[in-house]
């Protein structure tokens, strides 16, 4: 039976995808570092819509939890995991010279960090099995920088050029390594914005609005779907946006 990870599975993005590959994957292990009761939730919803799950909280940007998460879900699942979504992460809005190297450490860590920890955990039951897919959740301004979030767009960067390069590494075991560049998606890391910022954003974007949770939820489903000859690309997601 085939088994998906999900990384950063408690809420938005990360929760309805989750729910969206429950109709695809028989066993899925998710795993988030705060909102645990939320996380639970979701695992009870998987398991009442037939799914195997396995959900655990934790910091995945310690290597020391990865490996632990990874090394208890394969036991669970049988040694095969055929799909790893990298969704953790966090923002940081304001000018560069008012973050705190703390505030820059712990963006680093959620949005690249657990990127690497889960990859380096997964990928070599992937190589055993000659197969599996790799998506890590990325955004536009990793693609063309966002002013007051230069850490951010650092770290999404960092993220699109990690799944190029692993791309390229794991194209000849038959696995395939993307991430998709999301542009304004209506989760609460945009919680922040009054309602007079999210209508100046919207303008912006030629579609009109922001995405929902679950329109990006099934773009991720679909690329995981493509077979492994997609692989090394940044897919940008975002409304004709950037």
């Amino acid at each position: 039976m085939n088994t998906a990870i999900i990384i950063g599975a408690s809420t938005g993005i990360g929760r309805a995808t989750a729910i969206e590959l429950a109709g695809t994957y028989h066993n899925i292990a998710i795993t988030s570092f705060r909102h645990a009761e939320e996380l639970m939730e979701v695992r009870d919803q998987l398991i009442s819509m037939g799914c195997n799950c396995y959900a655990r909280s934790g910091d995945s940007g310690d290597i020391n939890f990865m490996k632990s998460f990874i090394l208890e879900t394969a036991g669970q699942f049988g040694n095969r995991i055929d799909l790893l979504v990298n969704n953790a992460g966090i923002s940081y809005v304001g000018l560069m010279t008012d973050m705190t190297a703390d505030e820059f450490d712990r963006t680093m860590k959620s949005n690249i960090y657990t990127v690497w920890n889960s990859c380096h955990e997964v990928v070599p039951y992937m190589v055993h099995n000659h197969s599996g897919r790799i998506i890590n959740i990325s955004s536009v301004w990793g693609n063309v920088g966002a002013s007051c979030e230069a850490a951010y767009s650092a770290s999404k960067g960092a993220v699109n050029s990690f799944s190029k390069a692993l791309g390229k590494e794991l194209a000849p075991s038959g696995i395939s390594v993307n991430a998709i560049a999301f542009g304004a998606i209506d989760t609460s890391m945009n919680a922040h914005l009054s309602d007079e910022e999210k209508e100046m954003l919207t303008e912006e974007i030629p579609a009109g609005r922001m995405a929902t949770p679950e329109e990006a939820a099934t773009f991720i489903s679909q690329i995981a779907k493509c077979g492994e000859y997609l692989n090394g690309q940044v897919i940008t997601f975002d409304g004709a946006w950037q």
